[in-house]
């Protein structure tokens, strides 16, 4: 009897932990802008770390968005079902444009380039510090995307130290500032929204920065909230969410995981994002 009671243990923690690395959320989002004429619909995705989790193609096609942004991580740094991946990529351009930046995992890779290029071929917008315009639905988007760059293992330790120089992204704001519609940052990085003392963008005239990269805090735990994220540390503010108002900063959760195999009360995420007029 023992056995069969442990035995029954296991399969039930097995299908919870399946459950809660699985179970798709949809958090939706309103913008009103002077700047949107019609309704867009926006899907953000982040940090799918090689997964091409049928369900988020099932829940795109429903969702019928306008664009997708991908905000890194997409292919892990051991680039695990590379192919697979690439063959998911050309699936989400069938539905939408898809604009995409690099996370730290993409950036380990030495194929970094030659990944690059293959997304490109895929039918991603791949951006690397770029900036491009869009016309969807009679509305202007200026799209900045960042490649920032900033977490291998020695970044790690440097921030650790508090050594650590973020980069001057001044040049590309700059450029986004003299841009034309609604204005979007993407960056894998949330923290940079405006934890970082110098350098960080909620400074900077924009809309909206979309990122990815804190997989939520990997746990949510009642009444604490988020665990843990790389760069930020223990119970990251910038983990899940959305923060701010012009700017505002929209933190995906993710759908994948990384070196951490499970997620807690924490859900894989897709953002829907409406912008409109003003009402």
């Amino acid at each position: 009897m023992i056995y069969f009671l442990i035995a029954l243990l296991i399969v039930i923690i097995c299908i919870f932990c399946y459950y809660e690395n699985n179970k798709l959320d949809i958090t939706e989002y309103q913008i009103n802008a002077d700047s949107i004429n019609e309704l867009i619909t926006i899907a953000h995705l982040s940090d799918l770390h090689s997964k091409p989790a049928k369900n988020v193609l099932t829940a795109l096609q429903k969702i019928k968005p306008d664009v997708i942004f991908i905000t890194g991580d997409y292919i892990n740094d051991k680039a695990s079902r590379k192919g697979k991946m690439l063959e998911y990529a050309e699936k989400l351009c069938g539905l939408c444009p898809v604009y995409y930046i690099t996370g730290n995992h993409e950036r380990r890779l030495e194929s970094f380039e030659e990944l690059m290029q293959e997304l490109h071929e895929a039918g991603f917008h791949v951006l690397l510090n770029e900036l491009e315009a869009e016309n969807i639905n009679n509305n202007k988007l200026a799209i900045l995307g960042l490649d920032e760059d900033q977490a291998n293992f020695d970044d790690y330790k440097a921030r650790k130290n508090g050594t650590f120089e973020y980069k001057d992204m001044r040049p590309y704001f700059e450029a986004l500032n003299d841009a034309e519609g609604f204005k979007i940052v993407l960056s894998h990085f949330p923290e940079n929204f405006a934890a970082v003392e110098e350098n960080n963008y909620s400074r900077y005239d924009f809309d909206l920065q979309l990122s990815g990269h804190a997989h939520g805090g990997q746990f949510i735990l009642p009444f604490i909230g988020p665990v843990f994220s790389p760069g930020q540390g223990l119970f990251p503010k910038y983990a899940k969410g959305s923060f701010g108002s012009r700017p505002k900063l929209i933190v995906s959760r993710g759908i994948g995981n990384a070196e951490f195999p499970l997620r807690l009360f924490n859900h894989p995420e897709i953002n829907v994002i409406t912008l409109n007029k003003p009402q």
